[in-house]
């Protein structure tokens, strides 16, 4: 026979895993189109001098990256539009 602590310990886990299960899917974020103009789905995104160089400053998600090229090492220069509004490298595949 089983302990009425470990029957609701069972029950607990179990409960926990149809939750992960039921749980709908994050939103995919797509890698940049060059001579798209891309929506930042990430939180915030930051625009650097170089790939993996300096911050020059933060994208918002909505906000929006024209994509020019070319691709280095998972970041993609272009444009950032917004309060930004200088050209810069962003990491790939944090937009819309």
């Amino acid at each position: 026979m089983v302990s009425r602590s470990v029957a609701r310990a069972v029950a607990t886990v179990l409960a926990g895993t149809v939750a992960l299960v039921a749980a709908p899917a994050a939103a995919h974020a797509d890698t940049g189109t060059i001579g798209q103009r891309e929506t930042v789905c990430a939180a915030d995104l930051f625009v650097r001098t170089q790939p993996n160089g300096a911050w020059m400053g933060t994208l918002y998600q909505g906000q929006t990256f024209l994509v020019e090229g070319p691709r280095s090492g998972g970041y993609v220069y272009g444009f950032a539009y917004g309060h930004i509004n200088r050209r810069g490298w962003v990491q790939d595949g944090w937009f819309c």
